[in-house]
């Protein structure tokens, strides 16, 4: 009986599904660390609650503040992880996230959403979207975040993420060009970073999301009427050489142009780079390139 429950029925990329619908992760659960205030550039990091049921949280970096009175930009980020690993309280990204935060002189939330098998999709677009309402919601300094209020800039608001963080980011905008957010919220620009949409994983993606819509489904390929409508002004799209997805990335490109929006886009190529490089050595010469262009495109938009 034993070996009948064990019996693998699917195995994808990222886990292995058994006949009892059992799903076992290849990685191990990602050390978290906790927020911590930064002696040498200044930043200091705080984990908020945004919802108790569904558990989203986020971790809200603030750097140096000069000048009290000046309002910094806003960068909204969404870890990657294939929407089954990571976090935004791993390493990787609390140095990443703090380091954009200290040369942008931007607050930045990074947001905790839901992750595969525990929370299915879309668990993670819903999260990411109530997280955002959250932030937006700070837009008039009456929220229940004292950061937010007081040095958040809602006129220069920055999405971003990598990988399957890129793709939620994606279907944020996208909401935000339907939906829209609150008055004196702004979204500037869009920042993709090695972004999935699809290719070589698309039948993991469907498994994760019972609900999905198909190979067609809006949120594994970018449709055109949301591309078209895009909520923001600018988009900028990393892709590496040697990444699965650099086609991907390149396409995304191709048709947000052809859709007829009419912000701008940007495609920055690292050769000879694997995906999400920049994450696993911060002081790589490629990847401080790529956290400097980051940290341009936030900083003069």
């Amino acid at each position: 009986m034993a070996s009948e429950t064990n019996e693998v029925v699917k195995e994808f990329p990222f886990f292995k599904v058994y006949n009892d619908g059992r799903v076992e992760l290849f990685d191990p659960p990602v050390e978290k660390i906790p927020p911590s205030d930064d002696p040498n550039t200044g930043v200091r990091s705080k984990d908020v609650a945004i919802s108790s049921d569904p558990p989203v949280s986020a971790r809200i970096f603030l750097p140096r503040v000069s000048d009290p009175e000046r309002k910094l930009p806003l960068l909204f980020y969404l870890h990657g992880g294939g929407f089954c690993m990571q976090s935004a309280f791993s390493l990787g990204h609390h140095i990443f996230v703090s380091t954009v935060a200290a040369e942008a002189g931007a607050i930045a939330v990074s947001v905790e959403y839901g992750l595969f098998p525990g929370r299915p999709i879309p668990s993670c677009y819903e999260d990411s979207w109530a997280a955002l309402r959250w932030v937006a919601g700070h837009a008039y300094g009456d929220g229940p975040d004292a950061w937010l209020n007081e040095h958040a800039d809602f006129r220069r608001v920055f999405i971003g993420g990598n990988s399957s963080g890129a793709n939620i980011s994606h279907t944020l905008a996208a909401r935000v060009g339907k939906i829209g957010l609150p008055a004196g919220v702004r979204v500037v620009g869009v920042i993709l970073v090695h972004p999935y949409f699809g290719t070589g994983n698309d039948r993991m993606w469907l498994y994760m999301c019972p609900t999905n819509g198909g190979l067609s489904d809006p949120r594994l390929k970018p449709a055109e009427e949301d591309l078209a409508r895009l909520g923001c002004e600018k988009v900028l799209v990393f892709v590496a050489e040697k990444d699965r997805l650099r086609e991907v990335g390149i396409g995304y490109c191709a048709e947000l142009k052809k859709s007829g929006w009419r912000g701008s886009v940007e495609l920055v190529e690292h050769v000879g780079e694997e995906h999400c490089f920049y994450l696993f050595d911060p002081k790589y010469e490629k990847a401080v390139e790529l956290k400097d262009k980051f940290v341009s495109f936030v900083r003069h938009n």
